[in-house]
């Protein structure tokens, strides 16, 4: 996964504006505060709730 440092810098998960945690195993930013994981494809963070997936 190769996100450009300075937007993961910016980027909140969209549900709560907590910070989010990269998981390169699973190619996704990872929300610990709301427990959901939002995945990157092609190296292209997809940030909207509906495509989330819940951690745990």
């Amino acid at each position: 996964m190769n996100i450009d440092p300075g937007l993961l810098d910016i980027l909140v998960c969209p549900q709560c504006r907590s910070t989010l945690f990269v998981d390169d195993d699973r190619s996704e930013l990872v929300c610990n505060a709301c427990a959901l994981a939002y995945p990157v494809r092609d190296d292209i963070p997809v940030m909207l709730i509906d495509e989330a997936r819940p951690v745990g």
